[in-house]
């Protein structure tokens, strides 16, 4: 069995990909609503920023900046996927697995790792094919980085060089 050794810096900033089991489905964004509010219930309780996420049908990336006083992501996404399921559950009649056992996660070390995670979140639904353009994907914070003036609407990251 392998053993996986994640990263325990107090206050980190972390990258994850966490993914359904069933990489088919089309759960993540079909119920959306409900992992915003699994989110938010985790959020009050167990604080964290959010840097950047994207959700896609069948897996998320986020970045999460934690508190400086804590590292245990781990229970975040723990509480996270355990609220999603069982509001999932009540919604609809899915009783497989919902995720994968693990999540992957980096941590980020410095700005240019940063912005690296961030344009490979907002350009990740254009890299599946989902859409033509970062903006054309509702399911992202990209959003709420171009109303805060971070980016520009019609940004497509490093996709614009390669055109």
């Amino acid at each position: 069995m392998s053993h996986y050794i994640r990263s325990k810096a107090f206050g980190g900033t972390f990258f994850f990909t966490v993914n359904l089991q069933n990489r088919q489905l089309t759960t993540l964004v079909d119920n959306v609503d409900l992992l915003r509010d699994s989110v938010r219930c985790v959020k009050s309780k167990h604080p964290f920023e959010i840097v950047a996420w994207v959700v896609l049908p069948d897996h998320m990336h986020a970045i999460w900046r934690l508190p400086e006083y804590d590292n245990d992501y781990s229970q975040r996404w723990k509480l996270i996927k355990t609220n999603f399921t069982k509001k999932l559950k009540r919604r609809t009649d899915v009783q497989n697995k919902t995720w994968q056992n693990r999540f992957w996660e980096h941590e980020i070390r410095t700005n240019h790792d940063l912005q690296t995670h961030i344009n490979y979140c907002y350009l990740n639904p254009v890299k599946h094919g989902y859409v033509q353009s970062t903006h054309d994907w509702p399911y992202s914070s990209f959003h709420r980085d171009v109303k805060n003036g971070l980016y520009d609407f019609s940004w497509n990251g490093f996709l614009d060089s390669a055109e």
